[in-house]
């Protein structure tokens, strides 16, 4: 590619968190953009966002998607549902909702993963992008599968408010406010308070008991590590903690797998960073290794005595920035560099 040559670009929700992280990262990596483009349903027009040197959002509704060659779908999924489509007949597409994830013919990718499913775009298309629990959990999952095979997973989530958006964000600020003056925050109708509780909820729930989020990662864990069988049991909770996904997890696998070996193998794939087990702590916190956010941090590798072939382990990483902004702007990279 030309280091001249540059492209228009437009984010689609541009005031979210994912959205504002999505252009701080092309910014950051000096993506060859030309003019970025800021899109918002005309409800959302006006509210705040992390860029106030930023030009107003453009009405969704109105814009033309071949002035651009890339679109960043940072909105929800409703919003990807009624335009990425027709957008993605003009350019390249990449959504971050939970709209397409589980269409066969859409490719679900993680950067540090399956960058191979990418192969198949060409000048455009649609490109759907896991959620960010799932991408800690399967870019740290791939290099054992590689070694090993995985036949089983469980995991504990713990996911933080700013999976909701800016709004839990905010949420979280207020009820934790109002409790610390002693007084009883007010919580949204048919909400949960989430400061200082626990929530094992996220998401609806099903008529099983299961939540999307929970159906979400055994759908994605499964594409891509490209194991369709694969068990995975999840359960996800919700807790009071701003920022960084935090997983509890236990992989089976069918051959033997050291904890000298998968540390060697972690230690050298994409996107890791493994803590040493004579750190001190030895494992990352959403408070600390979460928020440098070009990595998913892993610690607490250990060998589950109770069954063979089995590895426990604890997964820590920003959900927003690496999880979400930085894998859609690394597979962006991908395109451009095949493509332009």
């Amino acid at each position: 590619m030309s280091a001249l040559a540059k492209i228009d670009i437009a984010v689609v929700g541009a005031a979210s968190l994912i959205g504002a992280a999505v252009i701080e990262e092309l910014r950051a990596t000096k993506f060859p953009y030309g003019q970025i483009f800021r899109l918002e349903e005309l409800r959302d027009i006006g509210r705040s966002g992390d860029d106030d040197e930023a030009e107003p959002a453009l009405d969704i509704a109105e814009f033309d998607f071949t002035r651009v060659r890339l679109a960043f779908f940072c909105s929800r999924a409703e919003v990807a549902q009624r335009y990425a489509q027709e957008a993605a007949a003009h350019t390249w597409v990449i959504d971050s909702s939970s709209a397409f994830r589980e269409t066969a013919e859409i490719p679900l990718v993680a950067a540090d993963v399956n960058p191979q499913a990418l192969a198949g775009i060409a000048a455009h298309g649609l490109i759907s992008l896991p959620g960010s629990a799932s991408v800690a959990l399967v870019t740290v999952l791939a290099p054992l599968n590689a070694m090993a095979r995985l036949s089983r997973i469980d995991v504990a989530t713990y996911h933080c408010v700013s999976g909701s958006g800016r709004a839990a964000l905010e949420e979280l600020a207020r009820e934790a406010a109002a409790l610390l003056n002693g007084q009883e925050p007010k919580v949204r109708a048919g909400g949960s308070r989430i400061a200082f509780n626990v929530i094992p909820q996220v998401d609806a729930l099903d008529q099983n008991g299961d939540s999307l989020e929970e159906h979400r990662m055994r759908i994605e864990a499964q594409r891509l590590l490209g194991i369709q069988d694969l068990a995975v049991n999840v359960t996800a909770v919700r807790v009071p903690v701003f920022f960084g996904h935090g997983l509890a997890v236990h992989a089976v696998f069918e051959r033997d797998i050291s904890v000298d070996s998968a540390l060697e193998a972690l230690r050298s794939a994409p996107g890791i960073a493994v803590l040493d087990p004579a750190a001190t702590p030895p494992y990352p916190t959403p408070a600390a290794k979460s928020l440098e956010p070009d990595r998913v941090y892993v610690g607490r590798l250990r060998q589950d005595r109770s069954r063979a072939r089995s590895l426990n382990l604890w997964v820590m990483a920003d959900n927003v920035r690496k999880c979400a902004a930085i894998n859609a702007v690394q597979a962006a990279h991908i395109l451009v560099n095949a493509h332009c």
